[in-house]
């Protein structure tokens, strides 16, 4: 980011203590870089937003270290194709709860369950803002997507319950049941054809 004029936005924006959010197993989204060592079987979700002059853009992978458990390497894979699926239907014109049935039937397809109290956002001019764009259908998020109108959409999925837990250090939040999670995102522009991923590799 640096060699590029950008820099890491939670800790400008939230005070986030690290760069880049580091998230192991059962830690589903804004895990703080400690001093650990990570373990062949583990899945680490590695969760960036950068900024550079005045804009910011948001990312997430899951990482399967190693050789890991058939079911945490099944629930990567759903994370990602989830996301996929859901950009189908990101088109101008659609609306939101759209996104979030193709989200939450591709992971149930999977056998999997979404985290409901996380979602996807707007993002621009600062890291979240409107709208919510939550992972499961909800027909109350009538409003329609916009031709120009940025997004992250990202799955976040459970292998157990669809819950999460807000830990002591009042940033990392743990599935409620100790089970593994996953997280796939990309912020993206919305079209009235294909949307332009703007952070996609």
């Amino acid at each position: 980011m640096a060699e590029n004029g950008a820099e890491s936005a939670p800790p400008k924006v939230y005070g986030f203590p690290g760069a880049l959010c580091i998230s192991v197993d059962d830690e589903a989204i804004h895990g703080i870089p400690v001093d650990r060592v990570i373990q062949s079987g583990n899945l680490v979700k590695l969760d960036l937003v950068a900024e550079k002059d005045g804009f910011y853009a948001d990312a997430a992978v899951t990482i399967r270290v190693g050789e890991v458990s058939p079911t945490a390497d099944a629930l990567a894979r759903c994370a990602e194709r989830a996301f996929y699926q859901a950009t189908r239907t990101a088109r101008a014109g659609n609306r939101v709860h759209e996104i979030g049935r193709a989200v939450e039937r591709e992971t149930r397809r999977c056998g999997f369950q979404v985290m409901r109290d996380l979602c996807g956002h707007g993002v621009g001019r600062t890291i979240h803002e409107p709208p919510s764009i939550p992972n499961y259908y909800d027909p109350r998020f009538r409003s329609r997507l916009t031709e120009g109108l940025v997004i992250t959409i990202e799955p976040i999925i459970s292998a157990g319950i669809g819950h999460g837990v807000l830990q002591r250090d009042h940033w990392t939040i743990c599935t409620a049941d100790g089970s593994f999670s996953a997280h796939f995102e990309h912020t993206i522009v919305i079209t009235r054809s294909e949307p332009i991923l703007l952070t996609a590799a």
